[in-house]
């Protein structure tokens, strides 16, 4: 095997679900975000938020929001929000991981509210 083909076995992605197996698809999508920007971003860009499991991967919350509300996403754009504690603070918010899911501008999700 060459150098190249190599290189473009390793390139290659796989479309493999990690937390799939570990828990069930309604574990994987923890809660929706609803807050004033992301209901404005629903609106305009037809772009939904949602809290997911720390193990999920693009591949997980792609089958999951098909299962769960009957739509294909278009794009998926994950992140990491971080810890913000302080020693001094009541108000302490934990990390969690978020995505940003992207639908066709005839597709929509009801998140009820």
């Amino acid at each position: 095997m060459t150098y190249k083909k190599t290189l473009q076995n390793r390139a290659k992605k796989t479309a493999s679900t990690k937390a799939v197996k570990k828990f069930s698809l309604y574990g994987i999508i923890l809660s929706p975000i609803i807050t004033e920007k992301t209901h404005k971003q629903q609106e305009a860009e037809n772009k939904y938020s949602f809290k997911v499991h720390a193990d999920a991967n693009k591949n997980d919350v792609k089958e999951a929001i098909q299962t769960l509300y009957k739509v294909i996403p278009e794009k998926i754009n994950m992140l990491n929000v971080c810890f913000k504690g302080r020693n001094n603070r009541k108000l302490v918010r934990t990390a969690y991981k978020k995505v940003l899911v992207t639908l066709n501008k005839k597709d929509k999700i009801d998140l009820g509210s």
